[in-house]
């Protein structure tokens, strides 16, 4: 009878070892990515806390918009405002009836 020793397999380790580092490596990369990448938790608390600052800005963007429009609309074609469009004449052209007195 005769023994035979045999020899231990090494490359049975390192493939393991090759997927246990990508897998570790991946897991690192995604939980990174969840927290602080593009759209992550702290982007969207960022985001979340900018639109709150700038929500009274666009409260006031919104009512000066609707007094453009209101503007706009009293010097149309269908609706003339005389004395808006005097107004105007005075302050843009610099225009001044013959009666008025100018001082400057």
């Amino acid at each position: 009878m005769s023994i035979s020793v045999s020899k231990p397999r090494t490359g049975h380790g390192f493939g393991g070892l090759v997927y246990f580092a990508l897998t570790i490596t991946l897991s690192v990369y995604f939980s990174f990515s969840a927290v602080q990448g593009d759209y992550g938790v702290l982007r969207q608390s960022q985001t979340a806390g900018e639109m709150q600052s700038l929500i009274p800005e666009r409260d006031s963007l919104v009512a000066d918009l609707a007094k453009l429009k209101n503007l706009t609309r009293r010097l149309s074609d269908d609706y003339l405002d005389m004395d808006l469009l005097d107004e105007q004449a005075r302050s843009v052209l610099g225009y001044v009836r013959a009666d008025e007195i100018v001082i400057r």
